[in-house]
């Protein structure tokens, strides 16, 4: 059985300058028993919203100010579940500034480091990447845009390109929609 990466994934109010997470969600490195996902309430001063964002993750500023928790308490608890660990993300560049973000507005020390899921891929792997990323969901009919089930996707499609037999145990296992 090959190890899983912890992948961690977020979703945002927009792209770009002003942006902040809303979404995050977390595929534990034994994904059949752990995947969180919290949505996150915006800091009074976090007003930059974009519809395009909302339109692809579709979910509306309102269910974050009504049902998103405490940005502190998101960090805490990733520090709590991630402490001295590394975890991986597919949005790299754009996942760090918005995780770096959460943890510099909260005043709370990021214990965990985080890297490019691409960084443990071979580059024949890395070519085969987005295909296998389409496999992935056609196989699990898993949909696109919200933190827990990329994640999820993330960490599954690491498995399907490095693993395709091990891909096919959890997959019975995985069934997701």
């Amino acid at each position: 059985m090959i190890d899983l990466p912890i992948v961690l994934d977020l979703e945002a109010s927009g792209f770009g300058r002003g942006s902040y997470p809303i979404e995050v969600g977390l595929a534990m490195d034994d994904a059949h028993a752990h995947l969180i996902a919290h949505l996150i309430k915006p800091f009074d001063h976090w007003t930059h919203w974009q519809e395009s964002a909302e339109n692809i993750h579709g979910i509306p500023r309102d269910q974050l100010l009504l049902e998103g928790k405490d940005p502190s308490y998101v960090a805490d608890e990733l520090n709590s579940l991630l402490r001295g660990k590394t975890v991986y993300s597919d949005g790299w560049g754009v996942d760090r500034s918005w995780l770096a973000l959460l943890f510099h507005e909260t005043g709370i020390y990021q214990g965990f480091k985080m890297d490019s899921i691409f960084s443990l891929l071979s580059e024949d792997q890395l070519e085969n990447w987005n295909d296998n990323k389409a496999k992935v969901l056609e196989l699990t009919g898993m949909q696109l845009h919200r933190a827990g089930t990329d994640a999820l996707i993330i960490q599954q499609t690491y498995l399907y390109t490095v693993n395709k037999a091990g891909f096919d145990e959890s997959l019975a296992r995985l069934r997701v929609v």
